[in-house]
């Protein structure tokens, strides 16, 4: 297995060499590109959104498929031997052995309400992991907020590195979640972990990215995250963030090592990991807040 290194970003020319480390040069080429695929989003933030329905309530738009031609036209060049599992255009869930998995707009049903939480996520995937991965987040802030990680160098918000937070239970915690497009025929299944989370934390936040709802676990603005039914492009970026920022990611009920595809997805801090993991299994959960 062996980790891509382009030596010449834009010359049409790649060399590979051992898996260690990504080049810096290829690295800030991509960012670039992920920046310039979310001016995509910035810019038609306040024209007409043109929506079309993949099902009930899942959405697309023009700019999901705008930014998606973008990034893949970019990416080609930076890295040729690359092929693609993207959102809009994949004809399954699998990525081959060296492939970009891409959501170009996380979160479009929030898009098109003017709801800020949108992401641009990308991922290089190799073999059997996550190499590196950006998650933009365009309308946050003055000039957006992206976050990125690559395997061993940590992870960062707008070039300054980021760590989860230090919150030891789950008590003090504030958790992420999101709900599938299927959560009509699963109300029974999911609402049950949702009351003891609820229960349980602080508090539940709802933002509809799962790509944002990982980078805030990352940087610790959220203590966790839960969720089901997520697809590769949803999570592949937001990963490697995580972890990269000092958290864990396991999935959930039952127990175990991620995946990428899995069913089901936990990140957090990793000081309140096997707490809340016993609660979205209903392992002994009881009550502990003390301010009721």
């Amino acid at each position: 297995m062996s980790m891509i290194m382009a030596d010449r970003v834009g010359s049409g020319e790649n060399v590979f060499h051992g898996r260690k480390c990504m080049n810096d040069r290829i690295f800030g080429a991509v960012t670039g590109a992920v920046r310039e695929a979310g001016e995509i989003v910035r810019e038609h933030w306040h024209q007409e959104k043109n929506v079309m329905y993949k099902g009930a309530i899942d959405l697309v738009t023009r700019t999901d498929l705008a930014v998606e031609e973008i990034l893949k036209q970019t990416l080609s060049g930076i890295v040729p031997e690359a092929d693609f599992l993207a959102e809009e255009t994949a004809a399954d869930r699998d990525p081959g052995s060296l492939t970009w998995i891409i959501d170009p707009v996380d979160g479009t049903t929030n898009f098109a309400h003017g709801i800020p939480a949108v992401a641009v996520s990308v991922a290089l995937w190799q073999e059997d992991r996550i190499e590196a991965g950006w998650v933009y987040l365009p309308m946050m802030g003055r000039n957006g907020e992206l976050f990125s990680a690559r395997q061993g160098r940590g992870a960062f918000l707008n070039g300054e590195p980021i760590r989860v937070s230090d919150t030891g239970t789950v008590s003090r915690s504030v958790i992420a979640t999101g709900f599938p497009y299927s959560i009509r025929h699963k109300l029974d299944e999911i609402m049950p972990r949702v009351s003891r989370v609820l229960a349980a934390s602080q508090g539940i936040r709802r933002f509809g990215s799962a790509a944002t709802d990982l980078v805030y676990t990352a940087m610790g603005r959220f203590d966790g995250f839960f969720e089901q039914d997520l697809n590769p492009w949803d999570v592949a970026a937001g990963w490697l963030i995580v972890e990269q920022a000092g958290g864990r990611v396991t999935g959930y009920d039952p127990a175990g090592s991620y995946a990428l595809g899995a069913k089901k997805i936990l990140a957090t801090n990793g000081r309140i990991h096997e707490e809340l993991e016993a609660i979205l299994r209903d392992e002994g959960f009881e009550d502990v807040r003390t301010d009721l």
